[in-house]
């Protein structure tokens, strides 16, 4: 079987590679894997004098690139691709009334034959200036000229659906053949699909029948070639290539893209990132709903006027196909990154090198044996892409589609990778899952002007390497904190010989844990290295410690707890919301002041008693008492005896608590942390603590880092500018990054124009990603085009969020939401999350009861009833629910739980959360409700059921993450509030809602903490590394007036006009 593409260019074509050479198209199509590679561009002179010298003659009409002339590379196999004479003219004339513009691609059984057909049309139009020329020509009457000039030629519609230049273009095509080719119709036997359809979309169309359907790359450089392709099972000869594509005699099919993937899918205007489907476009008007320009029609819109076929018929004669995606596009879907990426271009070229070439990995490598070089997640993906589980985002107006394969989680849950505590693996949230697999949130670490020597500057070695018992670490945003803090542990173990089981660092978010593990594992040398070593949050290691007590430790989940609080207030007649009542409760346990009265704090503690359930809060109060008064054992001491400890500025009193009990018989303790930081305060986090940890501990090394290897000097001047006006000592913070833009603040006239802005602004940040698109005006203004992953859009409170959404989604811009929704409220979100809790831990009878009463309507006193009698039954937990099945059979909801119980249980600690709450939903009969939808956008983030779990119940907001339903390879903006984006960092940052009564925050019941605002503030200004757009609308923050006029740009936030509407070149 031999594979063919024919429509190529040579560097004599506009906008093509100068690499579009005999020497690289043979190397690359050896690479692929091609075996028949057109020529392109026979009409220009000086290509066909090259051809002329670099090419012999082989079978008969095919050519082969001279040996002394070809690369020799271990990638590309020794073969000896052939050559057939081709080339592509563009025809642009007046017909019936109309302009029209059309391409064609002409195969020649010899360089002899373009020779003589180039002398004729050299008599009509220039061929010298374009390797594609443009000719003034009816195409019917090039299609004379050629068949006159070489009646053995090929003539094929190029590309037939593309918009402005094909046989049936929406802007300046036929409606049929007939009507262009006339009288010499009967001469074209082949049409090119081109890369925006495939096969069934060509099929719709009856009278395409009798055409042979080709495909080609239409490559304008080397590394493009095979883009689309064709399947030959003949014998190599000009003849037999040519009765293949006349007769469909040996042609056996074709290597498709997926047609979304091609850049004229939808209909569009690309300049306003308006995508719309046809329908849409009808209901438009065909007029752009932002500017009013005409939209740029898409091959499925034209197809569609066309057709006399419905969208699902099989053509019964039809040749088969395969869609792909190119191999380096497969890996970066896969793995995470760019295609264009050194990482990703060293696992293609190493593919190549030990599995061959590009086309048998994808089409026949046994997937074992690309899993073996590859790995797991470019194995699966190329599993997907055979099957066709892609995920596709359609390309419309020149702008290509994207196709994905692998989410983020499942990357992730491939990879394998193992929990600290023993509660399976580290929840996705832990391994850096938005920072490395899609770069949804960048990781918070320095990377621009790393320091000489071992990558630590003179204040940070000095706070590695300190000998003092207690050191504690005052790091100003973007100075390394992370980096300081992997460095200290590394310089533990192989300095001073220190066992990782005696190591414990604590932080404060699952992520943040995740991501300390992942460096040291780097670092060290992977994970036995750091075995032993305790790594988490409070609330995680706390959980760890319980549990190993023999009671071991069961706890609520947030969902459950507010069934808690409902059942005290119900009880004790209070007029409290249950979350409220909650925040009381939680408030109390952490020595915060409260209203809440004793009789109902000690009522819900009573009730928590008596489940047998420990909440957030309890697991942090239980380890403190047992550490203060029962006394660890030996073994758990030893895992504090150094004890390291991230943003210690969020510590509350109990928490301070724990590290005294913890580090009491300890060797040494290192905290590192910025007071300018600390914006818990409503949590009981006090920016004093660092002055009080220097009061009580004498033996004490104080560093300070200040060199911010972060942020452009606009930026950390305008942020020191703020956070100075608290008081105290002089900041220092000094910027490392050369000058860059200003800080732009921008005025919008509502929330809603805002939000429109913001999503304008993104798509106009991350256009122009190929060339004729920005040449129309993509991101004209700029010198890099943006990834959706480098854009964060941080606002004060969550209720900011949804219009931003909304607009982002509605301009097709991937998103992830970051934070506690209130759709986790929702009472069937809460009835799924406890129906698969109660599976997990048989013996919570709340959860249980949860839902039954929540997710399947189960009446109140059998609610109560039901949960007692499954404690008192025996067996597995199949057998109980096969038993409590058949004693209530008659009823409806019993029916329902115990039906999706045994669906369940077989895949309840393996498979996907999404695909257990899918089966879920439908078995309860919510599938399409909101809430549930936004719960299934929440689970693809995590491995399995115990994941999503557990992030539920310890996670903190940026561990909780949900996708606003668009995922594709480039990433998606992250939308998180300012306290979760602590932490973080990204290239561009919108500050939404920098507005009066907001930041900083006013409430009427509780009084505004402006010094702990304007931390808030501080930190959301300085997440930004090259771009930070403040919003703000006709009542500005009192803190835009601190920002010093010499950094800061002002300005109107109206989204940008489009460009005007280049020139076409004219055609003489």
């Amino acid at each position: 079987m031999l594979i063919a593409d024919l429509h190529i260019h040579s560097k004599y074509s506009r906008a093509t590679s100068r690499d579009c050479v005999p020497e690289y198209l043979d190397f690359w199509a050896r690479r692929k894997g091609i075996s028949l590679v057109g020529t392109g561009d026979f009409t220009h002179p000086a290509w066909r004098a090259e051809l002329m010298e670099k090419l012999v003659p082989a079978e008969e009409g095919l050519y082969t690139l001279r040996e002394d002339v070809r690369f020799r590379e271990d990638t590309a196999p020794e073969v000896q691709p052939r050559f057939v004479v081709t080339g592509e003219i563009s025809t642009i004339y007046k017909k019936n009334g109309r302009t029209r513009k059309v391409h064609s691609l002409i195969l020649l059984p010899s360089l002899e034959a373009a020779d003589v057909l180039a002398r004729k049309l050299e008599a009509i139009g220039n061929i010298h200036s374009d390797g594609r020329p443009i000719l003034g020509l009816d195409t019917r009457d090039l299609l004379e000229i050629t068949l006159e000039s070489c009646p053995e030629a090929v003539f094929i519609p190029a590309h037939i659906w593309t918009p402005h230049f094909s046989l049936f273009g929406a802007f300046s095509g036929f409606d049929a053949i007939e009507d262009c080719f006339e009288d010499l119709t009967p001469c074209i036997h082949a049409l090119e699909t081109g890369l925006s359809s495939d096969p069934p979309m060509n099929w719709r169309l009856s009278a395409l029948d009798k055409y042979q359907l080709v495909s080609n790359s239409d490559a304008h450089s080397p590394a493009k070639l095979g883009r689309e392709a064709n399947l030959l099972d003949i014998r190599p000869s000009y003849p037999e290539l040519a009765k293949a594509l006349e007769t469909g005699e040996g042609l056996a099919g074709t290597i498709e893209f997926f047609p979304e993937e091609g850049k004229y899918h939808l209909d569009g205007h690309r300049s306003c990132r308006m995508c719309l489907s046809p329908q849409e476009t009808e209901a438009a008007g065909g007029r752009c709903p932002i500017c009013g320009k005409k939209l740029t029609i898409g091959v499925l819109h034209r197809v569609e006027e066309l057709a006399d076929r419905a969208e699902d018929y099989v053509k019964p004669d039809a040749k088969s196909f395969e869609s792909l995606v190119p191999l380096p596009e497969v890996i970066a879907a896969s793995e995470g990154g760019s295609a264009a990426g050194g990482k990703v271009n060293r696992k293609y070229e190493r593919m190549l090198r030990e599995l061959g070439p590009e086309f048998h990995i994808l089409r026949e490598v046994p997937e074992a044996d690309i899993g073996e070089v590859a790995g797991p997640l470019v194995a699966e993906g190329i599993r997907r892409l055979r099957k066709g589980e892609v995920r596709r985002m359609p390309g419309y107006d020149g702008a290509y589609g994207v196709i994905g394969l692998l989410e983020p989680a499942e990357r992730e849950a491939l990879n394998g990778q193992v929990s600290l505590f023993g509660l399976g693996e580290a929840p996705a949230a832990h391994r850096g899952r938005a920072a490395k697999a899609d770069k949804r949130m960048a990781e918070p670490e320095p990377v621009y002007a790393a320091p000489a020597g071992e990558g630590l500057n003179a204040e940070q070695r000095e706070a590695v390497t300190a000998q003092a018992r207690a050191v504690e670490v005052v790091a100003g945003p973007g100075t390394g904190k992370t980096k300081t803090l992997v460095a200290r542990i590394a310089y533990l173990i192989e300095e001073r010989g220190v066992k990782p089981g005696e190591i414990t660092a604590v932080t404060f978010t699952n992520q943040a844990a995740g991501e300390l593990r992942e460096r040291l594992e780097e670092r060290l040398g992977g994970r036995r290295a750091v075995h032993g070593m305790t790594i988490g949050t409070f609330h995680a290691i706390c959980l760890d410690l319980l549990s190993k007590r023999p009671q071991g430790v069961r706890l609520i989940g947030s969902y459950e707890a507010l069934e808690a609080a409902e059942d005290v207030r119900c009880a004790l007649g209070v007029d409290l919301k249950p979350g409220k009542l909650l925040q009381e409760v939680s408030r109390r346990k952490n020595g915060l002041d409260t209203e809440l009265e004793n009789e109902v704090f000690d009522a819900y503690c009573a009730h928590l008693r008596e489940l047998r359930l420990l909440d957030f809060d309890d697991l942090l109060l239980e380890t403190l008492e047992l550490w203060e008064k029962d006394g660890p054992r030996a073994s758990a001491e030893r895992r504090f005896t150094h004890l390291l400890v991230d943003e210690f500025q969020d510590c509350n009193t109990v928490q301070s608590r724990l590290l005294r009990a913890w580090g009491r018989k300890g060797k040494s303790l290192f905290v590192i942390g910025d007071p300018d930081q600390s914006v818990y305060g409503f949590r009981g986090s006090d920016p004093g603590c660092f002055q009080r940890v220097e009061e009580d501990l004498k033996d004490l090394a104080a560093v300070r880092l200040v060199k911010n290897y972060r942020s452009t000097p606009e930026i950390v001047g305008c942020a020191l500018t703020v956070i100075g006006r608290n008081g105290g000592a002089p900041r220092v913070l000094e910027a490392v990054r050369p000058t860059g833009a200003p800080v732009r603040v921008l005025t919008a006239e509502s929330p809603l124009s805002e939000a429109i802005f913001v999503a304008k602004e993104i798509g106009r940040m991350v256009g122009g990603v190929d060339m004729l698109a920005a040449q129309r005006g993509g991101a004209p203004d700029r010198e890099a085009v943006r990834a959706f992953g480098d854009i964060a859009v941080l606002y004060r409170t969550r209720r900011q969020a949804e219009l931003l959404e909304q607009c982002l989604s509605r301009d097709g811009i991937p998103c992830v939401v970051a934070g506690r929704e209130d759709f986790l409220n929702d009472g069937r979100v809460r009835g799924a999350l406890c129906f698969f809790r109660h599976l997990m831990e048989p013996e919570d009878t709340l959860s249980f009861r949860s839902a039954l009463t929540l997710g399947l309507d189960c009446p109140a006193d059998l609610a109560e009833a039901v949960p007692t009698q499954w404690t008192m039954l025996e067996g597995t937990v199949e057998e109980r629910v096969r038993t409590l099945g058949e004693r209530y059979a008659q009823a409806p909801w019993m029916e329902s739980w115990s039906r999706l119980a045994l669906k369940a249980l077989p895949g309840l600690r393996r498979e996907k959360p999404g695909r257990l709450l899918e089966h879920w939903a439908e078995g309860a009969g919510c599938g399409g409700a909101e809430p549930i939808r936004r719960l299934l956008n929440m689970a693809v983030f995590y491995r399995d059921m115990a994941d999503l779990l557990q992030n539920l119940t310890l996670g903190q907001e940026r561990d909780l993450l949900r996708s606003a339903g668009l995922g594709y390879a480039s990433g998606a903006v992250t939308l998180m509030t300012l306290h979760g984006s602590k932490g973080l960092e990204f290239p561009v940052v919108f500050l939404c809602g920098a507005n009066k009564g907001t930041i900083p925050l006013e409430s009427e019941r509780h009084p505004t903490d402006e010094a702990e605002e304007r931390r808030l503030f501080y930190v959301g200004m300085t997440r930004a590394r090259e771009e930070l757009i403040l919003l703000t609308g006709p009542e500005p923050s009192p803190f835009l007036d601190d920002l010093p006029a010499r950094y800061v740009s002002r300005g109107t936030a109206a989204p940008r006009r489009p460009r005007a509407e280049g020139v076409q070149l004219s055609l003489f």
